[in-house]
């Protein structure tokens, strides 16, 4: 009897534990629904409305003000040069800049022509010409210090870039006498244009702060590359028998490969300087 009365006694404690803990989960889905249903029907903000105000169109006048006070490439802001005076002047040096390879904190190279025309690659700390030193490189332009004064020189963007086809209709591409004709991979037929554009690529190379050449380099499989008779390491120094002497010649001998061409090109490999064609197919 008095086990069975224990037993009584604990069951009836569990009994009332259950029924708290129930109540206490009702109360707390009702508190949270109430919330819910708060968030409704009731403004996020105590404050008034919460949707934003229509988009403001600003008149012309005002536009203009705004769009001539912006300076997205910091043109306005002078750089930190040592021994450079603030701000900066554009130079009237007779010299044009071609391309710009900028690195953090001002340093990096420059393609830059004098008044001979002759592109040659400058680096930061360089004498570009006697009294003249490249300071600064920035993406579209150059910082130059002459007689303590820094002045810059912007890349021209005022005109289209050159178009590689009509450079080549205005300067036609004729393989010279005595030219040797180099066979495609296996033998048989010319490489397609398609191929050779894809397969084969040009890049700009300097040497002692000079142009010299285009680096030839393979892409994809290497087939077309093999194909027109190059092998690694090749630099063409000559186009149509003149000299490579800045990087749009790149542009240029990209824009001869044309459908039944044949591009006459003076490789550099090692130290000889062999002469080779690349003929496409119709």
């Amino acid at each position: 009897m008095r086990f069975v009365a224990a037993n009584g006694g604990i069951w009836s404690i569990g009994a009332g534990l259950q029924r708290t803990v129930w109540w206490l989960l009702a109360i707390a889905i009702a508190v949270l629904l109430a919330a819910i249903g708060w968030a409704i029907v009731t403004p996020v903000s105590p404050l008034g409305d919460w949707r934003p105000e229509s988009a403001k169109v600003l008149p012309p006048p005002l536009r203009k003000t705004l769009y001539a006070a912006v300076d997205p490439f910091n043109r306005g802001t002078a750089m930190a040069v040592p021994g450079a005076q603030a701000g900066g002047t554009v130079t009237s040096l007779t010299l044009v800049l071609f391309g710009t390879r900028g690195l953090p904190g001002g340093g990096g190279s420059a393609i830059i022509a004098g008044e001979d025309g002759v592109q040659q690659v400058y680096r930061a700390g360089d004498e570009v010409t006697p009294g003249v030193t490249l300071a600064e490189v920035a993406f579209d332009h150059v910082a130059l210090m002459r007689n303590g004064a820094k002045e810059l020189l912007y890349i021209d963007q005022s005109g289209k870039a050159p178009s590689a086809q009509g450079l080549v209709a205005a300067n036609p591409v004729a393989p010279p006498a005595g030219a040797a004709v180099n066979a495609p991979a296996g033998g048989v037929g010319a490489l397609s244009v398609d191929a050779a554009r894809r397969g084969i690529s040009f890049g700009p190379r300097a040497e002692s702060g000079r142009i010299v050449g285009l680096e030839v380099l393979p892409t994809g499989d290497g087939s077309a590359f093999r194909g027109a008779g190059f092998q690694p390491g090749d630099v063409v120094t000559a186009v149509d028998g003149k000299p490579v002497t800045g990087a749009g010649d790149g542009a240029m001998l990209a824009g001869a490969l044309r459908p039944g061409a044949s591009v006459s090109v003076t490789v550099r490999r090692g130290d000889r300087q062999l002469p080779l064609a690349i003929t496409l197919a119709p």
